[in-house]
């Protein structure tokens, strides 16, 4: 009987019939303005008729990061995985007709060529689901071409972003054009993975440990297109609110975009629903995929969200009053301690008011020595020492006043980090 409808559909348009071997064929192209469009367009027999899911993924996903989420989605209608320049797995980092680099592209810019794209092919409607660095262009999209829009989900989006957050892109820029790759693989698992809460994520070893390599093995058109798209979101000074019918989610422990952040975008949207995903951080797809495509399709095919497993709705008071952080803050054994220059022998004595997995707040001992250490916000290292003996890590400080000094620390090894976390849990221990 599938067979039998599999022929029937066979030459159905636009979309190929799905089977066990769609994720092996190549990407189609569209090539628009010397610009190349790189999709898959699959439908399961059953709901082709529908409306189509449009997915923009994040900056490194490739087609068969999706492979197992598709099947769920079908319930709601055909998938178009799209893949704009630089993108995704999209390695064309300049124009074919002009030779100028797609870095000049905004995400505005990628929204719009995505609308372009729709027309060429001649859809009408979709919904459009963005993830991460896909939220924005897919938030664009909605903006500029509400003509096109049905339903949107957006995650791991936020409006505005806090300059914590850009010195950690800005820090994993530097780390690979440094070179020091092996660093800054293990430094943006670190940021994007919530390693203080992998006993509520359970993110495997093994997807981590590829992850790792994705990121440290990167050929030179990767490295290029990584910084095309850091530069795309450091550049970012707003995401414009959609106002089609919207679904905001977030990992539970998202500690890259924050799930207040995310909150904070879904109460601006006028016909919106929230849900956070549980024991999951900024990537629910990977950890809890089973739970997030039954969030996601449910929404799509307008059915309540409210009773779904490991899903969390929220209304918009408990939006509205959110924890805005992400980790308790631990005072320590030993406050007293120091910050240490990499290079120079100037050390600046403070004491630690408190402390998480991912940054701190200090008092200077001499606050005559706040200039300098507002001179070097990458250079200073944080000193700690337990039972288990002494360690430095280096930390990236975002403010420092007469008040005091609120700093990240420098992600950029798996065995520091584990370090930092016994550390932190014999501070909890302890109190």
């Amino acid at each position: 009987m599938d067979s039998e409808i599999n022929q029937a559909y066979a030459g159905f348009g636009f979309f190929d019939i799905y089977h066990r071997d769609s994720f092996k064929q190549p990407a189609r192209t569209t090539w628009i303005d010397g610009w190349k469009i790189e999709y898959m367009a699959i439908a399961d027999p059953q709901t082709i008729h529908k409306t189509p899911i449009v997915i923009v993924g994040g900056a490194f996903q490739n087609f068969n990061s999706y492979k197992y989420c598709v099947e769920q989605l079908f319930e709601s209608g055909p998938v178009i995985l799209i893949d704009l320049p630089s993108m995704g797995a999209n390695q064309q980092i300049t124009n074919r007709d002009t030779g100028i680099s797609a870095g000049t592209l905004e995400l505005p810019d990628l929204s719009e060529m995505l609308g372009r794209w729709l027309d060429i092919v001649g859809i009408q409607k979709v919904s459009v689901m963005g993830m991460s660095l896909g939220s924005v262009v897919a938030s664009c999209f909605a903006y500029h071409r509400p003509d096109l829009m049905d339903r949107m989900i957006l995650m791991g989006v936020m409006q505005k972003t806090r300059k914590s957050w850009r010195m950690i892109l800005e820090e994993s820029l530097k780390l690979m054009q440094e070179n020091r790759m092996e660093e800054f693989g293990q430094a943006v698992i670190l940021y994007l993975v919530n390693h203080a809460k992998l006993d509520k994520t359970r993110m495997s070893p093994t997807a981590k440990k590829l992850f790792f390599r994705q990121m440290a093995e990167f050929t030179g058109t990767e490295r290029e297109r990584y910084e095309i798209n850091c530069n795309r979101l450091l550049r970012l000074t707003d995401v414009p609110i959609p106002e089609c019918k919207t679904l905001i989610a977030a990992g539970q422990y998202d500690s890259f975009t924050l799930p207040h952040e995310n909150a904070n975008f879904a109460l601006q949207c006028p016909d919106m629903e929230f849900a956070l995903i549980a024991n999951a951080d900024h990537v629910p797809q990977l950890q809890r995929r089973k739970e997030t495509m039954s969030l996601f399709t449910s929404f799509l095919k307008g059915e309540s969200i409210q009773n779904l497993d490991g899903i969390i709705p929220m209304t918009r008071e408990q939006m509205q009053n959110m924890e805005r952080r992400g980790e308790e803050r631990i005072p320590v054994l030993q406050p007293k301690t120091k910050l240490s220059h990499r290079e120079c022998e100037t050390e600046v004595p403070v004491k630690i008011v408190d402390v998480t997995f991912f940054g701190m707040y200090l008092k200077l001992d001499d606050v005559a020595q706040l200039e300098f250490v507002n001179e070097h916000p990458r250079d200073l290292a944080l000193h700690l020492e337990d039972e288990e003996g002494a360690f430095s890590i280096e930390c990236l400080i975002f403010e420092a006043t007469e008040q005091g000094v609120r700093a990240l620390f420098k992600h950029g090894s798996f065995e520091l980090a584990d370090r930092l976390s016994r550390f932190i849990a014999r501070q909890k221990q302890a109190a």
